[in-house]
């Protein structure tokens, strides 16, 4: 009897490690496997891709220049004895000219420019960091000045840009509700600002809202916003450890949604690479020290490397 009592016993202790077994790897298998949206998610996403794809058609693959003026005249166009070098139009178009921060354009009748649609020979360019900057339109090449920190610039749009014809669409990870989370607003009552660099190797001391704190996979994780508001949300600049293979090398961006109840949602599906990765004319910033993940996160926008290698040549 004693030893019917033991086998029952045996019996049940392992039926019970095999339960046991199995659960631990069923728990393992989804922790691990992604977590599938649904319809309307995937349609949201979708709308959102497409509105990002044509944004990077219109304002950033169509970039044909960026020049940094000197002091004094700047001759352009296609010839190469101007001082800055039009990808197309007429071989002397003018010159722009540097006085302290203004810049002066003056067209050549070749030129056959205008400003707001109307013929320009002499204009002052208000640059991009007013409320108006002003647009000179020759053929199919926009051009305005830019300022970036103590550099002022002249950046080119072509209208029939070959790279946005040929742009063959963004790349992303499979769609991971996992790495859509809920995070703790800390705001910062506008009293803190954080150092970010950019591609031009400036740094800017920029105001912060506040600090998202969140868990992944059991990590807590913290990302400072650089911008945005809590009506419409913030923005955020930030890389993590897929940055070494998959992802573009000076951080992704991510906008967050609005906060409510003291929290925000962070989506990382929709982390976006910046203009940078897609044109060599952009002047983007880079992860400031503080978004600088320890963790990988795939999930958003990849890095193609190769098309980027070619760009840059």
């Amino acid at each position: 009897m004693r030893e019917n009592y033991k086998v029952i016993v045996i019996s049940s202790i392992v039926a019970l490690a095999i339960i046991l077994l199995e659960t631990a790897t069923l728990s393992a298998r989804r922790a691990s496997s992604p977590e599938t949206p649904d319809t309307a998610y995937v349609q949201s996403f979708e709308k959102w891709k497409s509105e990002q794809t044509e944004d990077l058609k219109a304002n950033w693959l169509s970039l044909a220049g960026l020049f940094w003026l000197k002091p004094g005249a700047n001759t352009f166009g296609t010839d190469a004895s101007n001082a800055i070098v039009f990808p197309k139009g007429p071989a002397h178009a003018g010159e722009f000219d540097l006085d302290g921060t203004d810049v002066t354009v003056k067209l050549l009748p070749d030129a056959h420019a205008t400003i707001g649609g109307q013929p320009a020979v002499t204009a002052k360019l208000d640059p991009d960091v007013s409320r108006h900057p002003t647009r000179v339109e020759m053929g199919t090449l926009h051009f305005h000045a830019i300022v970036r920190g103590k550099r002022i610039g002249i950046r080119v749009i072509d209208t029939d840009s070959a790279a946005a014809r040929n742009f063959k669409g963004m790349i992303f990870y499979p769609l991971d509700l996992h790495y859509r989370v809920t995070a703790n607003w800390i705001p910062s009552g506008g009293k803190t600002t954080v150092e970010v660099p950019n591609v031009l190797g400036d740094v800017s001391a920029e105001p912060v809202p506040g600090v998202a704190v969140f868990k992944l996979n059991g990590q807590e994780l913290r990302l400072t916003a650089l911008g945005g508001d809590a009506q419409t949300g913030f923005f955020v600049v930030f890389n993590d450890l897929t940055a070494k293979s998959d992802t573009y090398p000076g951080g992704r961006f991510l906008d967050t949604g609005p906060v409510e109840n003291g929290t925000v949602v962070l989506d990382f599906n929709r982390a976006y690479n910046p203009p940078c990765a897609v044109t060599p004319y952009a002047t983007c910033p880079l992860a400031p020290k503080e978004n600088r993940l320890a963790v990988a996160i795939p999930a958003g926008e990849k890095f193609d490397k190769v098309a980027h290698a070619h760009m840059q040549h």
